[in-house]
């Protein structure tokens, strides 16, 4: 059987599969919990009748509300089976492709990245970066994408990078080691059988925020490399503009500054895109993260970039990135596309 041979083509679903009662009744019961927790704004017609709304934060909403649309496990119930799925389903991958090759890209203990080598010589390569909130989460757990890479002739590798946590709440530790990890696997191609001509980057959440961050470096100023190192990023439900982000709840453990917002938005900085961009998102998602992704896209398309917007109907924050395990599924199908490859 060919990998990815047991995957069905989500578009080829029916209408009546995909909106399915028991999908309905589990996210159903997890508003209604939300709701018994006291965090009424999930619906704005209860919210009036539970508590009054508070002053204007950003948009419509208020700080309770903008709080809630940066937290992505109110709107996912299912959030803690989701990522289980991730690390056991990487053990799984790793059980049939054998453990990945693990490299330093600095000098730090985590600065480090799993390498999943494709067996054909001068494959092109996959950086993937994961998502948690710029604060959780390993690339040992995001290794099961990497068979659908693999199998169709491609390395993947994903790695890992310090915890804003660790970093004093200064997300630009993360933009730098994000991009020195693209940069070593950029001149280091050739040492594990890649083409550095054929580069790509893809990242989920706040990996796709750094995913984004990458896709409009200046990689020849900054790193001696040429101007179109990456050559397409695909990012999955990601940030692009922090000034909201910097007003809500995620501001008690990141630092933001105006320096900050106005380096790492890189919807700021998309006169230095140089390579095709696609976005992806779910509709279960947050409104904020669905905002984001729509309007980067927009922002994008008005300026005549190349990019193109994938929107899953009744996919979540953490069901989407698990498409990307899937050649035949959105995030799957997408990166695959975009580096001209084939399904295993």
């Amino acid at each position: 059987m060919k990998a990815g041979s047991m995957f069905r083509d989500p578009q080829k679903v029916s209408a009546r599969e995909s909106t399915s009662l028991p999908r309905r009744a589990v996210l159903a019961a997890g508003a209604c919990l939300a709701l018994g927790a006291g965090l009424s704004f999930l619906r704005p017609a209860l919210a009036q009748a539970v508590r009054e709304k508070g002053p204007r934060v950003f948009l419509d909403y208020d700080q309770a509300e903008l709080d809630a649309a940066y937290n992505q496990s109110v709107w996912a119930p299912n959030m803690k089976q989701v990522l289980a799925r991730y690390a056991s389903d990487s053990d799984l991958v790793r059980s049939r492709l054998g453990a990945p090759r693990r490299v330093a890209y600095g000098q730090a203990e985590i600065e480090k990245l799993d390498i999943y080598a494709a067996s054909r010589p001068n494959a092109p390569v996959c950086v993937f970066f994961h998502g948690g909130a710029w604060r959780a989460e390993r690339a040992k757990d995001y290794g099961f994408p990497a068979e659908n890479f693999v199998s169709a002739g491609a390395h993947y590798i994903a790695p890992d990078f310090s915890s804003v946590l660790d970093a004093g709440g200064d997300l630009m530790v993360l933009a730098d080691q994000a991009r020195r990890a693209i940069a070593w696997c950029w001149k280091n191609a050739a040492s594990f059988g890649g083409d550095a001509s054929q580069l790509y980057v893809c990242g989920h959440s706040s990996g796709a925020h750094l995913a984004g961050v990458a896709a409009v470096t200046d990689w020849q100023r900054d790193f001696g490399i040429p101007a179109d190192a990456i050559k397409g990023t695909v990012c999955i439900s990601g940030m692009y503009e922090l000034q909201p982000v910097s007003l809500s709840s995620r501001s008690s453990y990141v630092k933001f500054t105006d320096a900050t917002v106005e380096a790492l938005s890189s919807q700021r900085h998309i006169e230095r895109l140089n390579a095709p961009m696609t976005v992806v998102y779910g509709t279960y998602e947050t409104p904020e993260f669905q905002r984001q992704n729509r309007e980067f896209a927009e922002v994008l398309r008005k300026a005549g970039k190349p990019v193109k917007l994938v929107v899953a109907p009744g996919y979540n924050h953490f069901e989407i990135m698990e498409t990307l395990a899937n050649p035949y599924a959105f995030a799957g199908r997408a990166a695959l596309e975009q580096m001209r490859l084939s399904p295993g």
